[in-house]
Order: C-alpha cells, then sequence, then structure tokens
C-alpha cells in the first residue's frame, strides 16, 4: 500500500504547508482561501489513512463479509443465493470506521480522550465548511487544533494497530515542503475579489440583500 500511504502523507504535507501560509502577506481574502485548503486537505489525508489501514486488514481470515463491506464502504446484497459484496457504494462515517479498527484489531478506543473530543470540533468546522448556512470565519488557530486532532487521532490508531506511532506525529504542524503560491494564482485570487467588491457596489432594484 506504498503508494496510498504516500499519497497520505503528502496531503497532510500539503495541508500544513497551507496552515504555515496563512498569515504571510496579511490578504484576508488568500489567508482565508489557505485555510479552507488546509482543513479540507487535513481531512482528506485523514481518510486516506484509514483507508489504507483498513486494506492492511481486509483479507483477514478474522473479518466477517460484513466486516469487510464495512471497510470497503460497500454493500453486501443476495446473488444468486449467497451474500456478496457488490460495488454500490455505502456511505460510512469516519469516525465508526476508526472506532471500528480500534475494537477489531486493537482495544475500544477511549472517546474522553482530549484528541476524540477535539476530532469532533474539527469535523463540526469541516461541516461548516462543506455544508454552509452562513458566512464563517476561520481562523489559523482554529485549523491549526483541527489538524493536530487529525494527527493526533491518526497516532493513537497506530499505537494501537501497529504497535508504534504515526510517524509524522512527532513534528506536529511543522510541513517539510516550502512551496510558494504562484503569482499567476495569486493575482487570480485578487482579481475575482475586486470583481466581487464591483458587483456589492451595484444598487439592487429590491430590498437590499443583508443575508
Amino acid at each position: 500500500m506504498d503508494g496510498i500511504d504516500n499519497f497520505a502523507r503528502s496531503l497532510l504535507e500539503e495541508a500544513k504547508r497551507f496552515l504555515e501560509k496563512a498569515d504571510d502577506d496579511g490578504d484576508p481574502v488568500a489567508n482565508g482561501a489557505y485555510l479552507h485548503a488546509a482543513l479540507m486537505l487535513a481531512f482528506c489525508s485523514l481518510e486516506a489513512h484509514v483507508n489504507s489501514v483498513g486494506d492492511d486488514f481486509i483479507s483477514r481470515p478474522e473479518l466477517s463479509l460484513h466486516e469487510k463491506a464495512f471497510l470497503l464502504e460497500k454493500e453486501v446484497r443476495l446473488v444468486d443465493g449467497e451474500f456478496r459484496i457488490v460495488p454500490a457504494l455505502r456511505i460510512i462515517r469516519l469516525e465508526d470506521r476508526i472506532r471500528f479498527l480500534h475494537v477489531k484489531f486493537g482495544r475500544p478506543l477511549d472517546a474522553s480522550s482530549p484528541h476524540w473530543s477535539q476530532l469532533a470540533e474539527a469535523t463540526r468546522l469541516r461541516n461548516q465548511l462543506t455544508h454552509p448556512k452562513d458566512m464563517m470565519v476561520m481562523t489559523k488557530a482554529t485549523v491549526g487544533r483541527a489538524i493536530q486532532a487529525i494527527i493526533d487521532t491518526l497516532d493513537c490508531l497506530y499505537q494501537v494497530i501497529y504497535k508504534r506511532g504515526f510517524p509524522s506525529a512527532g513534528v506536529g504542524l511543522d510541513s517539510r515542503l516550502g512551496f510558494r503560491l504562484a503569482s499567476r494564482l495569486h493575482a487570480s485570487i485578487r482579481g475575482h475579489t475586486g470583481h466581487f467588491q464591483r458587483l456589492s457596489a451595484i444598487p439592487s432594484r429590491d430590498t437590499p440583500f443583508t443575508k
């Protein structure tokens, strides 16, 4: 599983680098974009790591058909008189898969541990971004805590299952990447900002939109 492992690690490094980029130039629009990217990439990394752990154990004989389907996020259906895993997607909460891996291959997760409550808070923050109902403003501190919660969750999972720590846990929020935002993209962000500002200055014929 080197391919997915490397990809999962790179997603986390990208998330941490975007977090580092926030506040670099004081542009609130650019900083907001960095923080949004950091949060979403961190959760992508969490899911990729959990998928990789699940793949390590998918062929274990002690797993039932339904447990395999659970890890694969697939449906079990009756086909020609026998139950089989079919390619139909079944969405499983990430938190439930983490709990299952803890119980099945290690020990039950301690729901009172700080990293688990912090992951719940990070998930709420992510949901506010992916299912927005109102304008939200993220801060570097809140996104940093969310990414750290993801790192701590993975570290706990690795300790329980592999008997060793998560490789990136020791460096915390420090990224190994050093990329800079491309000037063309930065110019595009600024251009779109100006466009939206001009649109907001156009008077409406109707009642002002104040949402």
